[in-house]
């Protein structure tokens, strides 16, 4: 039974590099290879079957919906994400194919299809790894998803042109989907919290992006990013995600198990998959030029272009639709970009903290307007991080300390903050240039309700390496995190569920003192 040895072997290899810190889906395509190894060995009939494939298209389908569900698309059209990705695809396709042309003795066509190929970064792996340390909605995860948007809209003109087909007449609808918002709101407020909740996302998603939007001659992956982003602004677009999110992993292991399942590679696809991980460098530093000089500060510019030093599963798709024969040697390609991009970008903030000061001599004189120093003024009370727990302590605090300010890594959050009449504004509290313009004379408190644990423990580092020798709390939801966040210089870390069950403990006790016998 093939299902019972892809859930083995992908339970196994995910555990066990996990173990050593990086992502269970390294370990999920690291499963498909033995699983195709094990099969050529043993003669075990082990392949990618019809079934395997849709689970894997369901699991992309949903990533793009819930990635969807958090953008906001006003924010995607900048400057740095248009500019950013026609330039890079550009010069990509303009460097690489004379190279495979000349290097591979290729056709021009043939090389030229193999550079757009090649251009293309991995939303799936981009926004998972993104999505693992909740920064999709930061500047520089905007940034990042905002190309990858891009990107896919070029590979969808590519394989329309290379398939030799244009979308039906009837394609003209998707321009007129906006006027479903209202609906769609209503259909959202009425399904209330349970089953009829994670139908509608799989009606969404599947139903109506994916297989609405084939029929017409569209992208699936598209109509299901398009569909999210049509929710995004609704208030319960994130209980909608976070209802859909098992659903969604269970499929993704699919589609990384298929990648390696589809079969060894030969002498000369290991050959093409080394020398394109060996220039996988270069694509990287062209994002982070580019970004810098659309004035994006080197932290931003790094962390998005780490997020995007990889190649993607939509060169597959292309591939499978104009160079059938290049498909073994572009997945093998994918695979690598993809062991070696997801440790890194696990590291990301460690790397850039460390390197901070020799890459931020690359940037200019003007900055982007996200991206500008903070000056705190009298403020005593600091909160860095405003989701809901930041959000809570802010407004308990308040009632006691008017000179309070929150800090949050999402301008549109911030300017939400703002119209709610908080004192909150944009600024990455993991970004080493923040701390180097930060003047804090007043503050005596600082809250670190940051979504991950690398963030609080660069906070805590810093305010102590800044000299602040004021009171330090943060949260977590696990004791070891909590040891490592004291350990970097908070004076404490609460653990979260600890504290929702004291919360509410304290108002049966305040109840209780209050009500006359």
């Amino acid at each position: 039974m093939p299902e019972a040895l892809w859930i083995s072997f992908a339970f196994a290899l995910g555990l066990l590099v996990k173990g050593v810190g990086l992502p269970p889906l390294v370990g999920y395509l690291a499963a498909g290879f033995l699983l195709s190894g094990l099969s050529a060995v043993t003669g075990l009939a082990i392949e990618a079957t019809d079934a395997l494939g849709h689970i894997a298209h369901l699991g992309v389908l949903l990533l793009l919906f819930t990635v969807g569900l958090k953008l906001k698309l006003k924010s995607i059209v900048s400057p740095e994400v248009i500019g950013g990705s026609l330039l890079h695809f550009a010069i990509t396709c303009v460097v690489f194919a004379p190279g495979l042309y000349l290097l591979m003795d290729l056709s021009w066509q043939t090389a030229l299809l193999l550079a757009i190929a090649l251009s293309f970064s991995s939303t799936v792996l981009a926004a998972k790894v993104l999505e693992s340390k909740r920064e999709l909605r930061a500047f520089h995860g905007r940034v990042a998803i905002g190309i990858l948007i891009m990107q896919d809209l070029i590979a969808l003109v590519v394989m329309s042109l290379a398939a030799g087909q244009t979308p039906s007449q009837w394609a003209l609808i998707v321009f007129g989907l906006p006027l479903l918002r209202p609906l769609l709101f209503r259909l959202l407020d009425a399904s209330g919290h349970d089953e009829l909740l994670v139908l509608l996302g799989l009606l969404l998603a599947l139903v109506l992006g994916g297989y609405g939007f084939e029929s017409v001659g569209l992208s699936s992956e598209l109509g299901a990013l398009i569909f999210g982003a049509i929710l995004a602004n609704h208030p319960r677009s994130q209980e909608l995600s976070k209802s859909l999110w098992s659903v969604k992993e269970m499929f993704l292991v699919g589609f990384f198990l298929q990648i390696g399942i589809g079969g060894l590679p030969d002498q000369q696809s290991l050959i093409f998959a080394i020398v394109a991980a060996l220039v996988l460098p270069l694509k990287g530093l062209l994002f982070f030029f580019l970004l810098l000089a659309f004035r994006l500060r080197a932290r931003s510019g790094f962390l998005s272009s780490l997020a995007l030093t990889n190649y993607s599963e939509f060169g597959l798709i292309v591939a499978s639709v104009a160079l059938p024969d290049w498909l073994v040697p572009l997945a093998i390609s994918v695979a690598i970009s993809f062991v070696i991009s997801a440790p890194l970008n696990r590291f990301a903030h460690v790397i850039f903290e460390r390197y901070a000061a020799g890459l931020s001599r690359f940037e200019g004189q003007k900055h982007h307007p996200d991206e500008q120093p903070l000056s705190v003024g009298n403020t005593r009370v600091l909160i860095m991080g405003m989701g809901r727990t930041g959000t809570a302590a802010y407004d308990w605090v308040a009632k006691h300390e008017p000179d309070l300010m929150g800090l949050d890594s999402d301008p549109a959050k911030a300017i939400k903050h703002q119209k709610q009449g908080r004192n909150v504004v944009f600024a990455d509290a993991e970004d080493a240039s923040f701390w180097h313009g930060l003047h804090m004379p007043a503050v005596h408190s600082v809250i670190l309700a940051l979504g991950d644990i690398e963030g609080k423990l660069i906070a805590a580092r810093m305010l102590r390496k800044l000299g602040f020798r004021g009171y330090i709390v943060a949260h977590t939801m696990y004791p070891d995190e909590a040891h490592q966040i004291r350990e970097a210089g908070a004076n404490e870390a609460y653990l979260t569920m600890d504290e929702t069950g004291v919360a509410l403990a304290s108002h049966v006790v305040h109840r209780a003192e209050h009500t006359p016998e």
